[in-house]
């Protein structure tokens, strides 16, 4: 029944002349999937103080909770249409009453951590797009169905809003900024291996899905008790996000993967200077992608000791500086980091080894990233101590990956089970950081147990193979002739 209504949902956004690609259909359908889950937030809350014979008051005004404008109920339990908002009088209340209420929560809301302030920050960023006040009412009859209240529940919805997730990443454009495949992401966590008591940071989540899958890692780690439980809830995973629809998806994300209150920030983490980064902020677990290609302002690279536009530079520094002695990190960046010339990339690449130990580098064949276009690697590194040994893996799927042929868990086995032990295999080698240049910190991966093919065919059936390809030109283009 979820998925029905989680498809049908995208179905009403695609006809609403106000929503025209993914990226509307997520941010939409999740505004509407929060306030739902508020909703059910609250009843369980209500219910739970009833039992205790406490006193509740709701989040939300009466006037403004779910139950009254978006689903009021007959005697039956059905949705009362007589009484229901529907047409302009819906898309009056919506964007006139409903979304300046709610941006209000942010200024007064006790603090950022709290549920109420993030209420107050989605919607203060977002704003309804729906034009048809009648293709609304449909999208919060079709999400009335949805129930948050069991883990089965929420288990299933996670698993549904991933592939909505997937679909806007696979969309192009700012999409992909938003996606890390998850099979990628699963390898980052197991390597690292988080553990219950220490700290897992994302300073540019995007959707959370480094922060998803570590908690479901944790999760399952076996024999938690109370305090680790709620540990896990409330004081494990935190993250950073600068783009307002990101944020949503990401809180929502984290939602629905069993997270009650995230810890997430809605802030422009490298506008935050390094000197001001005490220890208190530090963490022990960094997972990250962060976005590349971009450029920063001047003021902004006024924040850091190696002064470059590179997006992902600037976030590499920040990592360092924002793990623990001893932390561990996991960060995805382009593979040309390895090799590049310019200033800014030999002194990252020489902090680096000197202040960390780079012990594993997994570098990532093209089309991991669907629609990113470039290349990336996979950094494993430990804080505080130098390093003397990397560790080199070539994911090789034996397949060219793509949106219809994605990255797998299969894909990566081998690489999590190696990492272990590091040894080495046609897939794997390590090099002796005393045999890289203190010129240039050149970590190209280059690996040296691969067994190249050899073209074995002699020059006269390497002519006829050239033949005959001219023949299929020759006939190709005679058809296309024939049809103009």
């Amino acid at each position: 029944m979820f998925e029905n209504a989680f498809n049908n949902i995208d179905d009403v956004l695609h006809k609403d002349a106000g929503c025209s690609n993914e990226l509307d259909y997520v941010e939409q359908s999740s505004w509407v999937l929060f306030l739902k889950y508020l909703d059910d937030l609250e009843e369980e809350r209500q219910a739970t103080a009833t039992l205790k014979d406490e006193p509740y008051s709701p989040l939300l005004g009466d006037d403004y909770r779910w139950r009254k404008w978006a689903a009021p109920r007959t005697a039956d339990g059905k949705i009362d249409y007589e009484v229901a908002l529907t047409g302009d009088d819906l898309i009056g209340f919506v964007n006139g009453q409903l979304f300046p209420y709610l941006a209000g929560f942010r200024t007064s809301a006790e603090g950022p951590a709290t549920l109420e302030y993030k209420i107050g920050e989605i919607f203060t960023e977002l704003r309804n797009k729906v034009q048809s006040g009648y293709n609304l009412r449909e999208v919060l009859d079709l999400a009335d169905q949805l129930r948050f209240r069991s883990s089965e529940d929420k288990h299933e919805l996670s698993e549904l809003y991933e592939a909505k997730i997937q679909r806007m990443g696979n969309a192009g454009r700012n999409g992909g900024e938003y996606y890390t495949p998850r099979p990628l992401i699963r390898a980052m966590v197991k390597v690292t291996d988080p553990r219950v008591g220490e700290t897992v940071f994302d300073p540019a989540c995007g959707s959370a899905g480094f922060l998803c899958e570590a908690f479901a890692y944790m999760s399952d780690a076996g024999d938690l008790s109370t305090s680790d439980v709620e540990a896990l809830q409330a004081s494990t995973f935190f993250g950073k996000e600068k783009k307002s629809l990101a944020y949503i998806i990401g809180i929502m994300n984290m939602i629905l993967h069993g997270l009650d209150a995230p810890n997430l920030v809605h802030t422009n983490t490298l506008g935050e200077n390094l000197n001001d980064i005490q220890a208190k902020d530090r963490h022990d677990i960094i997972l990250a992608n962060p976005p590349f290609g971009g450029k920063e302002r001047k003021e902004v690279q006024q924040n850091f000791p190696v002064k470059t536009g590179e997006t992902a530079f600037l976030f590499l520094q920040y990592f360092i500086k924002s793990l623990k002695p001893g932390g561990r990190a996991a960060i995805v960046i382009k593979n040309t980091f390895l090799s590049n010339t310019d200033n800014a990339a030999k002194s990252l690449r020489k902090q680096l080894l000197e202040e960390c130990n780079l012990h594993t580098v997994l570098d990532c064949p093209s089309g991991t990233f669907q629609g990113a276009g470039v290349k990336t690697v996979a950094l494993f590194f430990t804080k505080g101590e130098p390093t003397k040994n990397i560790w080199f893996y070539e994911l090789d799927p034996g397949r060219n990956l793509g949106k219809t042929n994605p990255l797998s868990d299969e894909d990566l086995e081998d690489f999590v089970q190696l990492q272990g032990s590091k040894a080495e295999s046609e897939k794997s080698w390590v090099v002796d950081v005393s045999e890289v240049s203190d010129e240039s910190y050149d970590l190209s991966a280059r690996n040296p147990n691969k067994v190249e093919e050899i073209d074995t065919r002699t020059p006269s059936e390497i002519l006829d193979t050239i033949e005959e390809l001219d023949k299929e030109s020759v006939e190709i283009l005679d058809r296309i002739r024939a049809l103009l």
